[in-house]
């Protein structure tokens, strides 16, 4: 894959974890709006930019991978469950108190 592609690549993951906007998010709809407009755009142009036999190879081993060994985290999961379930209990707790 060309560097060009991998550096415009992590520009846009960059920009979609990057506190710092184009636009700050305080600014009414324009904030949130950016967000959803530019991070789609710059996917889709990095996908047109990733050489077509590369994506057909990554497609067809992601296809093999998912039909033969489905990746599974059990403790992932576990924990993900449980930081839920903690903050329903803490917004079930909060709400009983805001409302006795």
């Amino acid at each position: 894959m060309p560097w060009y592609t991998r550096l415009f690549a992590l520009c846009v993951v960059a920009y979609a974890f990057s506190p710092i906007d184009l636009v700050p998010d305080f600014v009414p709809v324009l904030g949130y709006l950016d967000d959803l407009i530019l991070i789609p755009m710059g996917i889709s142009l990095a996908m047109r930019m990733i050489p077509r036999p590369v994506l057909d190879d990554c497609r067809l081993r992601a296809e093999t991978m998912m039909a033969t060994d489905k990746p599974t985290n059990w403790v992932a999961a576990a924990a993900i469950a449980a930081i839920w379930l903690l903050l329903v209990g803490l917004g079930v707790t909060l709400a009983l108190r805001a409302f006795a």
